[in-house]
């Protein structure tokens, strides 16, 4: 009876069956664990104690424990023009990023995907941006920008178009600026991605089009992009959040300002707890942010994916 029992679990285990998909279950969460505790303690852990921060009175310096305050820091949200008009400025930012670093980085994938000399070389170029950190390039551009010595107004001197302009400092010029160096910064992974997707075509889909007659435009828009459509899809997603989330490069070229002109709302959270002490309420921010976003690119995926299909 025993051996009987032994091999019906063994056969169990062989066909995958309830009796032994236990023991397979085991060993998966087994080899999972690994990667999993690290975001569990990283990413879920203070995301899950940033949200319960929003809903307490936590400040720093206090002498009291903290206390339960409900919806009331989100309550506060709702007035503050501030927060709102920094949420503003974030999705300027945000998508006067993410546009442009999409356009030049396929245009940047499309000439390297051709057969040109020195290709290794340029390609190694083009990912200079990407290795470096933000701060370097924060650093590097206030340079570019300095409005005695910079290479901007040295340059437009030169051509005779203009003295000396304070680029970061200008209400009207700080902001557009600001986008260009987030554009020259975060270009590179936009055409890496692209350039994979690009090398993944089949050459034999645009020698046949070519055959049938197919110009330029006509292979791409019958050939490339259909099958550069998900990872571009995937990219400017990314991008859009990451840009968003910007706090460095910004925090570096112009504090916030000049008079908030360029204060993200990561720049507005950051300011509220540690200048001014305010934990939970930045962290009620931090809430509205993510759910915003959250949101925003549901509708967009949604929308993409939708098109997707019915072509």
């Amino acid at each position: 009876m025993t051996s009987l029992t032994a091999t019906k679990r063994s056969t169990q285990r062989a066909r995958g069956e309830p009796g032994g998909r236990r023991t397979v279950d085991r060993g998966a969460w087994f080899l999972v664990l690994p990667a999993l505790i690290p975001i569990l303690v990283l990413s879920v852990g203070p995301l899950l104690y940033g949200i319960l921060l929003a809903f307490t009175d936590a400040q720093s310096g206090r002498t009291r424990a903290t206390q339960w305050i409900g919806t009331l820091n989100f309550q506060d949200l709702l007035h503050d023009t501030l927060f709102w008009e920094s949420f503003r400025i974030g999705l300027v930012w945000a998508v006067g990023v993410t546009v442009p670093q999409f356009l030049l980085a396929l245009g940047l994938a499309l000439l390297l995907n051709q057969d040109l000399r020195l290709r290794w070389l340029a390609r190694a170029l083009a990912i200079v941006p990407w290795a470096m950190p933000e701060v370097v390039v924060g650093v590097m551009w206030r340079l570019v920008y300095n409005a005695d010595a910079g290479v901007l107004n040295e340059t437009l001197s030169d051509l005779g178009l203009g003295d000396g302009h304070d680029w970061l400092s200008g209400l009207s010029t700080a902001l557009p600026a600001v986008i260009v160096v987030g554009v020259w910064a975060g270009m590179p992974q936009t055409t890496v991605a692209l350039l994979a997707g690009l090398q993944n075509t089949p050459r034999e889909l645009h020698e046949a089009a070519a055959m049938d007659g197919a110009g330029a435009w006509r292979r791409f828009r019958t050939v490339t992009w259909p099958a550069l459509r998900p990872v571009a899809l995937s990219i400017t997603a990314l991008n859009f959040i990451w840009n968003f989330n910007s706090f460095a490069l910004v925090y570096v070229l112009t504090s916030g300002g000049p008079g908030g002109r360029t204060r993200l709302p990561m720049l507005f959270a950051y300011e509220e707890a540690f200048r001014y002490g305010q934990f939970g309420y930045a962290a009620a921010m931090g809430c509205v942010m993510v759910a915003v976003i959250s949101v925003l690119l549901a509708v967009f995926l949604a929308g993409r994916l939708k098109g997707g299909d019915e072509t």
